[in-house]
C-alpha cells in the first residue's frame, strides 16, 4: 500500500540486518518532533519491503495479512489522532503518545449489563471499536468510521435534550425516528443524506445490542424506519475532456501534472482512489491489472487502456505516490480550471426540508471520485455490457449501477438510436402487415 507523502507514520524495522524476526517500529513526526512507538508485531527483514512499509507478498510470511491490516489501521489511527489533536490546538508530544497508547493497550471496561441505558451501550460500542475487526474485510474498525459513531452519538445527546419522550431501547420506535429526522432536518437544516448517515450509524448501535440480547425491540427493522439517500448530482468527464486533459501541459507545474496523471490512471481503470494510487509493476502482466481492493479485498483484473499504459512508461512502472484525497481533490480542481471545464453545471440538493439548486463551473464539481464514476459512465456509452463493468466498480445490482453512472435523457436516446443501427445494418428495415 502506497503512503501519502504527507502522511505522519513511517515503520521501520528495529533491527533491519536481523536474521530473525526483529520488531516493527512506528514512527510518528510532526511539527519537527519524532515519536517512537513499539507496534507488537514482528517481521523477518528478507520479508519486509521497505519501499511500502509492509510485509511482502510471499509465501514464506505467513503472518502478512493479519500483519499489514494492523499496520493499515495504526496508520489511520495515527492520522486521525494528529489532526484531531492539531484541530483543538492540542498537539503536543504526550497528547500525542497517551492516545496512541490508548489505542495499542485500549482499557478493557466491563460490558455493560442488559439495563436499558441506550447511550451507555453506545458508549460502550465505540469505546471498543478500536480492538474489533470487520469479520468481513479482517481488518480493524476504520478510525473515520468511530468518528462517525462518535458524531452520531453527539447529535443523539443534544436531541435527547429536546425530545419529550425517553431515550432507551425500548423507546427506539417509528415515533422516535419520526421526531429524530425531524430535528435534523428542520432544527440542524442537514442534507437528507447526512440525515441519512445518522440513522444508518444508529441501526449499527441497534444490530450490535440486538446481536447481544441487549436489545429485543426491532421497531428499527421496519421498512419506514429507513436510511434515508437521495441522488447527488455528481458529474463525469466525457472522453474528449479527457483527452484535453492527458493533452494539457502541466510540465512547469510538476505538482499538478503528478495529480492529472493519477487521476486520469483512475478515469481509465475505475479503480477507487486506494487502489490506483497503489498500483505498482508486479501488479501488471501482460497488459492486465491485478490487485486486491483495498476497501472489499475482492480481486479485480483491469485491462490496461493506452493512456494508462503510456503513464506507467513515463514513470518508469511506478506511479507518483498519492498525496491525501483531500489535497488531491484541490489540486484536481485546478487543473481542471487550467483545462478549461467551465461549462456550468446545476448541482441539486436537498437541505432543511428545501431543494436548492446552485449553478457551479465543472471543474468545482470535480474529486479524485468522478474519476470511477467516469470510467462507469464512458464505458456504459461504448456499449460495454452493465454486468462487465460492475466486475471492476463492484456494484451488486444493475439498478444500483444505473443510479451511479450520469447519463442525461438525450444520451439515453442516443444509446438506443445506436443500438437500432447496429441491428439494421445490412438489413432493410422493412414494417410488418
Amino acid at each position: 500500500m502506497a503512503r501519502s507523502t504527507d502522511s505522519p507514520v513511517t515503520y521501520l524495522l528495529r533491527d533491519p540486518k536481523a536474521n530473525k524476526a526483529t520488531p516493527i517500529n512506528c514512527i510518528v513526526r510532526f511539527s519537527n518532533t519524532r515519536i517512537n512507538v513499539g507496534t507488537g508485531h514482528k517481521v523477518i527483514p528478507s520479508h519486509w519491503n521497505t519501499k511500502t512499509s509492509r510485509v511482502k507478498n510471499v509465501v514464506d510470511a505467513t503472518e502478512k495479512d493479519a500483519t499489514n491490516n494492523f499496520l493499515d489501521g495504526l496508520e489511520d489511527a495515527v492520522k486521525f489522532i494528529v489532526s484531531d489533536l492539531k484541530s483543538k490546538r492540542s498537539l503536543t508530544v504526550e497528547a500525542a503518545r497517551e492516545r496512541i497508547d490508548a489505542y495499542l493497550k485500549p482499557e478493557v471496561k466491563p460490558a455493560v449489563n442488559n439495563d436499558g441505558s441506550f447511550l451507555a451501550f453506545i458508549d460502550h460500542f465505540i469505546e471498543t471499536a478500536p480492538q474489533r475487526v470487520n469479520i468481513e474485510s479482517g481488518k480493524h474498525i476504520n478510525p473515520r468510521t468511530v468518528q462517525k459513531y462518535n458524531t452520531t452519538v453527539r447529535v443523539l445527546r443534544e436531541f435527547a435534550t429536546t425530545y419529550k419522550g425517553r431515550l432507551d431501547f425500548e423507546a427506539i420506535n417509528l415515533e422516535f425516528y419520526d421526531a429524530f429526522t425531524a430535528y435534523l432536518t428542520k432544527k440542524e437544516g442537514l442534507a437528507v443524506n447526512t440525515v441519512g448517515k445518522y440513522v444508518q450509524a444508529l441501526k449499527v448501535f441497534l444490530n450490535e445490542a440486538t446481536a447481544k440480547g441487549i436489545n429485543t425491540n426491532l421497531d428499527y427493522k421496519s421498512s419506514r424506519f429507513k436510511v434515508l439517500k437521495e441522488d447527488a448530482d455528481s458529474i463525469y468527464l466525457t472522453e474528449p475532456e479527457l483527452q484535453r486533459l492527458y493533452t494539457f501541459d502541466l510540465s512547469k507545474q510538476p505538482r499538478l501534472e503528478r495529480v492529472r496523471d493519477l487521476f486520469l490512471v483512475g478515469c481509465y481503470t475505475g479503480l477507487r482512489f486506494s487502489d490506483f494510487t497503489a498500483i505498482r509493476p508486479e501488479h501488471i502482466k501482460d497488459g492486465l491489472i491485478r490487485m486486491e481492493q483495498h476497501k472489499t479485498m475482492g480481486k479485480v483484473v483491469v485491462p490496461c487502456h493506452p493512456i494508462v499504459t503510456a503513464l506507467l512508461d513515463k514513470y518508469s512502472g511506478h506511479l507518483p505516490q498519492s498525496i491525501s484525497n483531500q489535497k488531491m481533490n484541490d489540486y484536481l480542481k485546478e487543473v481542471c480550471q487550467l483545462a478549461g471545464m467551465t461549462s456550468h453545471e446545476g448541482k441539486g440538493i436537498t437541505k432543511g426540508g428545501v431543494r436548492i439548486i446552485r449553478s457551479l463551473e465543472k471543474w468545482q464539481m470535480v474529486t479524485t471520485h468522478t474519476a470511477r464514476r467516469s470510467f462507469a459512465t464512458n464505458m456504459y456509452l461504448l456499449g460495454v455490457p452493465a454486468i462487465t463493468i460492475m466486475r471492476i466498480t463492484g456494484h451488486r445490482t444493475e439498478k444500483a449501477f444505473m443510479r451511479y453512472i450520469k447519463l442525461d435523457e438525450e444520451q439515453h436516446a442516443k444509446i438506443i438510436a445506436l443500438h437500432w443501427q447496429k441491428q439494421l445494418q445490412g438489413t432493410p428495415f422493412t414494417i410488418a402487415s
